[in-house]
C-alpha cells in the first residue's frame, strides 16, 4: 500500500513539474511573441521615417524656379473655358475635367477598423504548412553541416517518437535534448539562416486554404498569430513573410545572444500552446470567447479548447472524431487521401525527411 501511495505521489509530483514547465514555456512564448512585435513595428516606424526623410531631401534638392526642365513652368496650365459659356455649363466642364484627372485612380476598399479584442490562432505543422516545419528546418541546417548525420538521426528519431505518440509522456527525451543542434550558434545566425531556409523548402508547402483562413481574419481586421513547438525565430519569419502579426513559439534560452541548446520551460506543445494563447491574450487585451484557433492534432485540443470556436483543419482521426464530437468546423485541404490513411503520412514523412537528409549528410561525409 505504501508503495502505491508513493508511486501516486511521484506520478502527481511529475505531472505537476510537466504543468509547470508547461506554464513557463507558454509565458516565455507570449513574452517573446510581443517583444518581437514591438521590435518590428519600430523597424516599421524607422523604415518609414528614413524613407520620409530620404523624400524631402531629394525634393529639397530638386532645381527651383519659375520654369521647369523643357521650357514649362512647375505649375499646372490653368483650364480653358469659353468665357461665353453659361456658368452652369462651366462648372459641368470644371467637373469634367476633374473626373478626368482620377479617372485612372483604383479606389481601394477602406480597410476594416481594428477589432482589437478578437484573434486567430494558427498551428503550423500540416495546418498551415505540408509537413512539419521543424524537418525543413533541419533539413536547411543539415545542408549547411551545423550538425552531423549522427545529431540528425537522433533528434529525428526523438521527434518521431514524439509526434506518434503524442502525449506528454514521451517529451521527457525531447525536453533533455531541448534544442541542442543549435547550441553554440547565435540568434543572428540562425534568423538570417532561417530566411534562406524558408525560401528553399517552405515557401511553396503552405496551404493556400489556410492561408486564405488566415486572411479573412485580416481582412477582418483582427490580428493573426502562429502557434508552434519550433522555434519561435523561425515561427516568426514564418508569420512575417505571410503578412501575419507574430508567433509563439518554443523559446530556446541564449546568452548574450549565443543560444546554450536548452529551452526555456518546455517546448511549445499540447498545455503549453493553451498557456501561451492565454498568456498573450492576457498582455494584448484579447477576448479568448471571440478569438478562434486552428490546428490538426489531437495535441492541440487544449488550446482548440481555450477559445470561442475551434476549426479542425486536415484534421487526424482522433481530432475528426473529437471535433464531430464537440460540434467544431472541420477543413481538410488535402486531396486523394483515404480516411483509414489520415494522419499517418505526415508522421511518416516526418521520419523519412530526416532519415533522407541523415542519409544524404552521412553519403558527402564518405
Amino acid at each position: 500500500m505504501e508503495a502505491v501511495c508513493v508511486a501516486l505521489w511521484r506520478a502527481r509530483s511529475k505531472k505537476q513539474e510537466r504543468e509547470r514547465l508547461a506554464a513557463l514555456a507558454g509565458e516565455a512564448s507570449a513574452d517573446a511573441a510581443v517583444a518581437m512585435e514591438a521590435e518590428a513595428a519600430q523597424a516599421e516606424a524607422d523604415a518609414a521615417q528614413a524613407e520620409a526623410e530620404a523624400a524631402q531631401a531629394e525634393a529639397g534638392a530638386a532645381p527651383t524656379g519659375d520654369t521647369a526642365p523643357g521650357g514649362s513652368t512647375g505649375l499646372a496650365e490653368p483650364l480653358e473655358i469659353d468665357g461665353t459659356q453659361p456658368a452652369g455649363e462651366r462648372a459641368r466642364a470644371l467637373d469634367t475635367a476633374g473626373a478626368a484627372d482620377t479617372a485612372d485612380v483604383d479606389e481601394a476598399p477602406p480597410p476594416a477598423p481594428p477589432d482589437l479584442t478578437a484573434a486567430a490562432f494558427f498551428d503550423v505543422d500540416n495546418t498551415m504548412m505540408v509537413g512539419a516545419s521543424i524537418f525543413h528546418f533541419a533539413r536547411g541546417l543539415a545542408s549547411r553541416k551545423y550538425f552531423t548525420a549522427s545529431d540528425l538521426a537522433g533528434f529525428a528519431m526523438q521527434q518521431l517518437r514524439f509526434r506518434v505518440g503524442g502525449k506528454e509522456g514521451n517529451v521527457d527525451g525531447i525536453r533533455e535534448q531541448g534544442l541542442s543542434f543549435v547550441a553554440g550558434a547565435t540568434v543572428e545566425q540562425l534568423t538570417e539562416v532561417g530566411e534562406e531556409i524558408y525560401d528553399e523548402l517552405m515557401a511553396d508547402k503552405i496551404w493556400a486554404g489556410t492561408r486564405a483562413l488566415a486572411q479573412m481574419h485580416l481582412d477582418a481586421g483582427q490580428r493573426v498569430w502562429l502557434v508552434t513547438a519550433t522555434p519561435v525565430e523561425l515561427a516568426a519569419i514564418i508569420a512575417r513573410r505571410l503578412g501575419l502579426t507574430g508567433a509563439l513559439g518554443t523559446v530556446a534560452e541564449s546568452v548574450d545572444g549565443v543560444y546554450t541548446g536548452r529551452l526555456v520551460g518546455d517546448l511549445l506543445h499540447g498545455r503549453a500552446k493553451a498557456h501561451a494563447v492565454r498568456a498573450l491574450a492576457a498582455r494584448e487585451g484579447l477576448n479568448l470567447r471571440r478569438c478562434t484557433a486552428y490546428s490538426d492534432s489531437q495535441n492541440d485540443v487544449p488550446m482548440l479548447s481555450v477559445v470561442g470556436t475551434a476549426v479542425a483543419v486536415n484534421p487526424d482521426a482522433e481530432l475528426r472524431d473529437t471535433a464531430r464530437a464537440r460540434g467544431w468546423e472541420i477543413r481538410d485541404f488535402r486531396t486523394g487521401r483515404k480516411a483509414a490513411k489520415i494522419g499517418v503520412p505526415s508522421v511518416l514523412g516526418a521520419g523519412a525527411v530526416a532519415g533522407a537528409v541523415a542519409g544524404a549528410v552521412a553519403h558527402r561525409r564518405r
